[in-house]
């Protein structure tokens, strides 16, 4: 039998009913500028100075963001995260890597290493989602692959190098859902790769990687050996481009644009520091609610291993958290859907910088009035 239909009050409503995990909200500031600058922007050459002079102000803003060591380079490319995976395989791995695997993304470039026929068999180091490895020392490879925030999991962990890492492995982080939200310190880090459609508010596509000089040597070195790199995916032709304000090939204009927006918003407002406050006062938010509602769970156990960018919330047995999500989506609150291949009972809910925390508050208080409303 078919749910009656439920109409939330309006009273109850986020401002923003954007929570997904990717594409993530886009700010309508955001929207607006890009709208009005579209004529002199938009169906123009990114080998000119209108694109290029967003691209350099894309890779300051960054550099800006994360208060980056002098050496280190900001790399841009096509192909987001999932072409960094096979740019890195061929152009960061020397012979031998060493990956976290604890969710469908973590385990992704793993796979990427395994199948290369060039490169020795990755280690790799699993545990069940909803947690994390520990990362621990090993002196047969040459790179550390980690990953900031799970976003199938929302799980997320402290980036500190292995003790006993020495200085030629390098340590390569996967950032995609947690760059612009959780700290980091690049001096535990040699490459911070990601994605900006997830906490920079703007579509995929594009790779920002954040390189220390070791990770550019070795960038360079591997792109001098024999080895063959498709060119689409060599990071020494990226770096070079990047090092130009321009990439490649031609990059999709818009999300550049809105990611120069969305760091230059964060920038302005005090920096990572900021940014990440607000994604913690968020997670305050909705974990804490969770704690006292009677039918929702964290569902990551450890509070220390909680994301504060994304939020998995188990729902008891008896209350089908699908139909919660369709409710919630016909009343204009959408993307709270669990992961597809999770295959929990749960909502995910994204905390990114854009995401109000009046929002996310506002969000609690729609879902109680869903799960009465379906009782």
């Amino acid at each position: 039998m078919s749910q009656p239909s439920i109409t939330i009050p309006s009273s109850l409503l986020p401002a923003d009913g954007r929570f997904g995990c990717g594409p993530s909200k886009v700010r309508p500031e955001a929207v607006a500028a890009l709208a009005e600058a579209a004529p002199t922007f938009l169906g123009t050459s990114h080998r000119q100075a209108g694109v290029r002079s967003q691209v350099g102000r894309l890779r300051a803003g960054v550099r800006e963001l994360f208060g980056l060591p002098e050496g280190w380079e900001v790399v841009l490319g096509n192909g987001g995260s999932t072409g960094f995976w096979d740019a890195a395989t061929f152009g960061l791995i020397e012979q031998r890597s060493l990956h976290l695997s604890f969710g469908e993304f973590s385990s992704k470039f793993a796979a990427a290493s395994a199948a290369a026929p060039f490169l020795g068999d990755p280690v790799v180091v699993r545990s069940e989602p909803g947690t994390h490895p520990e990362l621990v020392a090993d002196e047969s490879v040459d790179l550390y692959a980690l990953t900031h925030n799970e976003t199938s999991t929302g799980v997320a962990m402290e980036l500190r190098r292995p003790a006993g890492a020495t200085a030629r492995q390098l340590v390569a982080v996967d950032a995609t859902s947690a760059a612009g939200g959780l700290r980091w310190d690049p001096a535990e880090v040699d490459c911070y790769y990601f994605a900006p459609q997830k906490c920079f508010a703007s579509d995929g596509g594009l790779f920002i990687a954040c390189c220390s000089p070791a990770a550019v040597q070795r960038i360079e070195r591997l792109a001098a050996s024999d080895r063959w790199i498709p060119a689409s995916i060599d990071l020494k032709i990226a770096l070079d481009n990047s090092r130009q304000d321009q990439t490649n090939n031609t990059p999709a204009l818009a999300t550049v644009f809105l990611a120069v927006h969305q760091t230059e918003w964060i920038n302005s407002n005090g920096g990572l520091e900021w940014a990440a406050s607000r994604c913690d006062r968020s997670a305050e938010i909705i974990y804490g609610w969770a704690d006292k509602a009677s039918y929702a769970t964290p569902y990551v156990s450890d509070p220390r291993h909680r994301s504060h960018v994304v939020a998995t919330i188990d729902l008891d047995a008896g209350i089908d958290a699908n139909e919660v999500a369709r409710v919630l989506r016909a009343n204009g609150v959408v993307d709270t859907e669990s992961y597809r291949k999770l295959g929990r009972n749960q909502l995910r809910v994204a905390l990114f910088p854009a995401i109000d925390p009046a929002d996310v508050e506002a969000l609690t208080a729609c879902i109680d009035h869903v799960v009465d409303a379906l009782a």
